[in-house]
């Protein structure tokens, strides 16, 4: 599932710029609506887009880089795992980003504590597939534009089940898993993973998988349009999100959108913060592609360690292009919170990784964070302590 995760989870913002071959006056039209929309976002979200919160300086930046892993609970014996993890430990990854439940983290946490390592509480937070307490209440899963809401139609993968950021009962609901695992005493943070909408827009190299030509924003992949959304729009802008001829190109309903995630990541925050942790979250790689594909603005969020999932490959780029993604994304936040570079493995060779590194450490991330633990061959692990 977790590969799944990923595959899924990273979507190009290619797909908005890159040309399709194909001719009409239809298609035409839909790109140029579609690009320009593209345009005014980017406008709309720029550099002086920065939340109030105190910005601080980032004390670790391209000096003692830190290293993580994803991983899954290792359901191993004591022994068992304190060696695995002591193998990993020696290559210099000292961060632990794992999923687990509560009680599994309180076991690694304790059985942890004198290797000098973080553990990291893993949680997918508004995709929630299975979640027994929130199938009992259909009214907290988000709605698409076509009024179809996720509890019952699952875009793309069986998985996808979101929660709505604008349904009272499912922040309640969130907040309490995260209250749960932020009380461990130890714990490094709380990991916030699927922290935002279902995916508008796919990149290339994925939409024939799921046999689709996405040349603009589909209503079936739309989602937002909660009916608690649409009633507090409303009453502010008078119309509602359904009645807009095209909510692609209306800066105030994805604001208002982004808002809404926005909020209750903030909420979060100050729940860890109270518990005496830091909140973290897996991110896509910068600001605007995350605004425009996910409905998710991490630049405006009081996070601790932000980890952007860099995966060139699903973006069709080179290497190059993750330092570029890294300064988009420590220039728009301003250094208010670490940074660490998430860094896709399993394409990548060990010299690959090594200039992946040194291209994330380049454009200002203080932490490389790895997908996943599994996929660290001992080479891989050695360009990794070459860097200690």
């Amino acid at each position: 599932m977790v590969f799944l995760r990923e595959c899924v989870d990273m979507k190009s913002g290619n797909t908005i710029i890159k040309p399709y071959q194909k001719e009409g006056l239809n298609f035409f039209l839909k790109r140029l609506f579609f690009f320009i929309s593209v345009i005014s976002i980017s406008v709309c979200f720029g550099l002086n887009n920065k939340p109030n919160s105190k910005i601080r300086k980032n004390e670790m930046k391209n000096q003692n880089i830190s290293f993580g892993t994803w991983t899954q609970y290792l359901n191993k014996s004591d022994a068992e795992l304190l060696t695995f993890i002591q193998k990993y430990k020696d290559a210099g990854i000292t961060h632990y980003f794992i999923h687990a439940n509560p009680q599994q983290l309180k076991k690694i946490v304790a059985l942890t504590k004198n290797m000098g390592i973080n553990i990291h509480g893993w949680i997918w937070t508004l995709n929630r597939p299975g979640d027994k307490v929130a199938m009992e209440n259909p009214g907290w899963y988000s709605v698409n534009r076509n009024g179809q809401n996720s509890y019952d139609f699952r875009p793309y993968v069986d998985y996808y089940q979101w929660l709505s950021p604008f349904s009272q009962g499912a922040r309640e609901h969130i907040k309490e898993l995260i209250h749960e695992i932020a009380e461990i005493d130890g714990l490094a943070s709380v990991h916030l993973d699927y922290v935002r909408y279902s995916d508008v827009i796919l990149p290339v190299n994925l939409q024939p998988k799921y046999g689709l030509v996405q040349n603009n924003e589909m209503p079936q992949f739309d989602f937002g349009y909660h009916p608690e959304a649409r009633k507090r729009y409303k009453e502010i802008y008078d119309i509602d999100p359904f009645e807009l001829e095209h909510p692609e190109l209306n800066r105030n309903w994805l604001e208002f959108r982004l808002d809404a995630v926005t909020s209750l990541v903030n909420d979060l925050v100050e729940i860890a913060h109270m518990n005496g942790t830091k909140l973290s979250a897996a991110v896509f790689p910068f600001p605007e592609i995350s605004r425009r594909t996910v409905r998710q603005d991490w630049s405006a969020w009081n996070l601790d360690i932000a980890c952007p999932m860099n995966y060139h490959h699903f973006y069709n780029e080179d290497l190059d292009w993750i330092k570029f993604s890294v300064e988009n994304g420590v220039k728009e936040t301003g250094g208010r919170f670490d940074y660490f570079s998430g860094l896709f493995v399993n394409a990548l060779t060990p010299q690959e990784l090594k200039l992946a590194i040194t291209k994330s450490i380049e454009g200002g991330a203080n932490g490389i964070n790895f997908f996943s633990i599994h996929s660290l061959t001992d080479e891989h692990l050695d360009i990794i302590r070459s860097f200690r």
